[in-house]
């Protein structure tokens, strides 16, 4: 009656499974070796073929360095709270550097 076609509304490229990217690939670029990529491979190789800019991801504001200099200054921290048998306070400075070094793995 109509003839209006519905248009097919595409999925994110971030949230298609790898198999999908494969496809849309293989239909919609020439981009070779679509089988031995990755998903971030492919949905780069897609975006660059569009002609989509990719922002990168943003970094953080700290530095490795920055954060082993807070570790070193807690860990003095903590030494003093040893001394003085405040072990309460030893405890929570021991978590601190423990999440520092987490950021510290993420980071690099």
């Amino acid at each position: 009656m109509g003839g209006k076609k519905k248009e097919e509304k595409q999925k994110p490229l971030d949230k298609m499974t790898v198999k999908e990217l494969r496809d849309l690939a293989k239909q919609e670029t020439d981009i070779q070796g679509v089988y031995g990529m990755n998903k971030p491979e492919l949905i780069s190789g897609i975006k660059k073929a569009r002609g989509i800019e990719e922002t990168a991801p943003k970094k953080s504001d700290t530095s490795v360095r920055e954060i082993k200099h807070k570790m070193r200054a807690l860990r003095v921290v903590r030494e003093s709270a040893l001394k003085e048998d405040n072990s309460r306070m030893a405890e929570i400075i021991k978590k601190r550097i423990s999440r520092l070094k987490k950021k510290t793995r993420k980071a690099a």
